[in-house]
């Protein structure tokens, strides 16, 4: 999957990932400032990996688990700072929540901090938020 806008490119090619890149993203959030660049390789292997890239260079990431038939779970979506407040991350999702293989599962994720952000998507507050 490819979808373009503007000069950025949202992929789920993991050839087009690179591990430096996210683990640079994800170093500075609570909630993976302590993962492993070992850990954060492995986790995109056994995940829906998404990048986007602006005139090539990657600037955001995101990732989803799913058993691709009834639920899926959203992780580590994440944007340079550099690049905020554009409408990048929210394109992400949309982009993300519309990937073929995953469009007839159910959602759900955990944040402390973002529900505003995915309110947008239809996620509600429960234990997490969970998009129906």
């Amino acid at each position: 999957m490819e979808v373009y806008k503007d000069d950025f490119i949202i992929s789920d090619d993991k050839k087009l990932i690179s591990i430096q890149t996210v683990y640079n993203l994800l170093s500075p959030t609570y909630w993976a400032k302590e993962r492993a660049i070992e850990t954060i390789e492995k986790s995109i292997e056994n995940s829906y990996a998404f990048g986007v890239y602006h005139h090539n260079n990657q600037i955001g990431f995101g990732r989803i688990v799913s058993d691709q038939a009834v639920f899926s779970w959203i992780l580590d979506v994440v944007i340079d700072s550099n690049y905020q407040g554009r409408g990048i991350g929210t394109w992400l999702i949309e982009c993300m929540l519309q990937h073929p293989d995953l469009i007839n599962t159910k959602f759900a994720l955990a944040t402390k901090d973002a529900h505003d952000f995915y309110r947008k998507f239809n996620f509600t507050e429960k234990d997490c938020m969970i998009k129906k």
